[in-house]
């Protein structure tokens, strides 16, 4: 699955928010190859989306959105829609426009009615899923021109084909972290113990634990630490940045494996040094082969200087005083042309306009 298009009303804070995930031009020499659909070199779309902003700007609740959005295809349950919507007064809404397993373009379309002081039933929600091939010489644009026309067919959740989706949170967001299906595959313990031996040098080894399932230890000097499940069991003994570890791991064992094609990291690394969150984002850019997306926001301002296209980098910019659009997405490339534009001096002079306002925090010097 490759998203290509959001547009999102009245869900989590997200209001009148769009998204989109296509580019119009062909980079010469890019760091990113391959942001185009194989045979289909028009259809060109953003492989790594590197997503940065201020607190509270969204870049959390967009990952969670698009995972429930995901995960309808699982079941078709509505529900899952409507607990999120935030004014209950107003209609809610969401469309998304993806690429399947069939070189098909596909968008989903949800209209939710208002409805104060009931409970929302199925006759509320309003879900429609079409589709239209892509032609060998089609891009993004032209596709959706046709499904803005009506002209695409209809499909049921449950007959789109996608390949998988891993969406991994702070734990304070996601406090339930199984990794199951990696374990069939000799390849995770490896990477498993290369991640958390550079991201603790204490560690001696890790090894899988025979007797149980799914289970593996890590051997420290003294004590050793259990993973069950990819729960460590005694968390006390663990830095944050090396349990941070487990989910490095599993994105890049899966990578490897090739066992999903979208990926939205959400500051996966607010615990880990910058040198190796640029390494390990390094590698995971690497391993996007075929048709695979990457959705990863931090906080890092050092990964300004990591050689990527100025169309990977979108900043959320949040503006309370603006009701109909308190969120909106800033696109790096409509502002910096030229390849020897610099990005990190740009951030750092705030040409985005998204530095946050610390005047309220300078007031309490004078308290």
């Amino acid at each position: 699955m490759i998203i290509m298009d959001v547009k999102v009303d009245n869900l989590y804070a997200l209001k009148n928010f769009h998204m989109n995930m296509s580019y119009p031009k062909k980079i010469v020499d890019s760091t990113v190859p391959g942001e185009y659909l194989e045979d289909r070199p028009n259809f060109r779309y953003k492989k790594v989306n590197i997503i940065m902003g201020g607190n509270a700007t969204g870049k959390t609740s967009l990952g969670k959105l698009l995972m429930l959005f995901a995960n309808y295809f699982r079941d078709g349950e509505y529900g899952r829609f409507t607990r999120i919507i935030e004014d209950r007064k107003r209609d809610a809404s969401l469309s998304v426009d993806f690429v399947t397993c069939d070189e098909i373009l596909c968008r989903f379309e949800m209209h939710i009615a208002a409805k104060e002081n009931e409970e929302y039933g199925e006759e509320d929600v309003n879900i429609r899923i079409s589709g239209t091939e892509i032609g060998k010489r089609d891009n993004y644009e032209i596709c959706a021109a046709r499904l803005d026309r009506d002209e695409g067919e209809e499909f049921p959740y449950d007959k789109i084909k996608t390949n998988g989706w891993i969406f991994s949170y702070p734990y304070d967001a996601s406090k339930s972290k199984t990794y199951r299906s990696i374990e069939s595959d000799s390849r995770y313990l490896h990477i498993l113990e290369q991640v958390l031996k550079t991201l603790d040098p204490s560690i001696r080894e890790v090894i899988k634990v025979k007797e149980l399932e799914n289970t593996y230890a890590i051997k420290l000097n003294h004590q050793s630490v259990i993973i069950k499940d990819g729960q460590i069991v005694d968390t006390q003994l663990l830095s944050s940045g090396t349990k941070a570890g487990l989910d490095i791991s599993y994105i890049i064992a899966s990578l490897i494996c090739d066992m999903h094609d979208l990926y939205y990291c959400d500051e996966l690394f607010s615990y880990v040094n910058s040198d190796v969150e640029k390494a390990c984002l390094s590698i995971i850019i690497d391993k996007l082969n075929g048709k695979k997306q990457l959705f990863f926001t931090t906080h890092n301002v050092d990964i300004l200087d990591m050689q990527l296209p100025k169309h990977s980098f979108t900043f959320l910019k949040k503006n309370v005083e603006n009701k109909e659009k308190p969120i909106q997405c800033v696109y790096v490339s409509d502002f910096l042309k030229r390849n020897t534009d610099s990005l990190k001096s740009a951030v750092e002079n705030d040409l985005f306009c998204t530095a946050p306002d610390l005047d309220r925090l300078y007031e309490l010097i004078a308290d």
